[in-house]
């Protein structure tokens, strides 16, 4: 049986997305968001299917702390 992840303070469960979902964020390969879970880069949970999910505010998190804003233009 799969369990919710804690509320994140507003009663509606965290939504959880898939590597692919993941991928498209960061503009990589779903193969690398795996290897990037494997490694402890970023975290995951597994399904009872064995399916990886990434909760989506750690995502959005990582995805701004690694994003950086292009220099003006001169």
């Amino acid at each position: 049986m799969l369990t919710s992840p804690p509320p994140s303070g507003n009663d509606q469960p965290e939504k959880l997305l898939t590597p692919g979902e993941v991928a498209l964020m960061f503009r990589v390969d779903p193969k690398t968001v795996t290897r990037w879970a494997s490694a402890g880069r970023i975290g995951s949970i597994r399904t009872p299917g064995g399916h990886r999910r990434f909760r989506e505010s750690e995502v959005t998190a990582l995805l701004a702390q690694l994003t950086v804003e292009a220099a003006p233009e001169r």
